[in-house]
């Protein structure tokens, strides 16, 4: 690329699926909802790729993938159940992906700054980060619940920015999922897809893929 194009200055990540993968947790809990209602558990792949959406949305395509009929009062208590499950477990089986700590550990290092937005619950989200020890390394991160309209809503992913005080500066957004990828594009910013999670079945340029995070420090923001 040109010289004269800008190296970013931020980068900002979504969570479950792109740092993390968090999928065993998840099932697990999700898990022990389905026995509440009688039900036999599902595998960690099949509860997968319901995730990202929220709880409430995982919650409610997991029960109908299993053919349970919820009024809305029994959802909102399954969802309820859920997220109490989720809490009192939210890191046991949770792990990086491959280089991700190290590599965030890098580009903090080098003076980026790293933001993460996710649909997971805000509070939850600042529970995992401590548990994962890379809290320190974050400067902003923001839950679904703690703004008025999230993912894949471009508000969501902006008040972060907002938050880092990006406004002018060239950053990034970094994800795995099909809402990730709308989110970054209907924000106006560019998106990079990691190589697991659901990233490597994301339609996109293959200039935008990386192979690991430290791929970041490669690139220049284009006019």
């Amino acid at each position: 690329m040109s010289e004269h194009l800008k190296q970013y200055d931020a980068f900002i990540f979504d969570l479950d699926g792109t740092l993390i993968n968090s999928a065993p947790d998840i099932a697990a809990a999700m898990n022990r909802v389905l026995a509440d209602f009688g039900q036999g558990s599902l595998s960690t792949s099949e509860i997968e790729r319901f995730i990202g959406f929220g709880s409430e949305r995982l919650v409610a395509d997991v029960l109908d993938i299993c053919g349970l009929s919820m009024t809305r009062e029994q959802l909102k208590e399954a969802v309820i159940q859920y997220n109490q499950y989720y809490n009192e477990s939210p890191a046991t089986l949770t792990t990086f992906y491959p280089n991700v700590k190290e590599d965030l550990e890098m580009l903090a290092q080098k003076g980026y700054k790293l933001g993460v937005c996710t649909n997971k619950n805000h509070k939850l989200t600042q529970t995992v980060l401590r548990l994962l020890g890379i809290d320190n390394l974050i400067d902003v991160a923001i839950g679904a619940d703690a703004v008025t309209r999230c993912k894949p809503d471009p508000l969501h992913l902006i008040e972060v920015a907002k938050r880092m005080s990006l406004n002018g500066k060239p950053w990034a957004y970094i994800g795995d999922t099909p809402v990730d990828q709308q989110t970054a594009e209907q924000a106006g910013v560019t998106f990079f897809a990691v190589p697991w999670g659901g990233g490597s079945e994301l339609k996109i340029n293959e200039q935008y893929r990386l192979s690991r995070l430290s791929d970041l420090t490669t690139f220049r923001k284009e006019p």
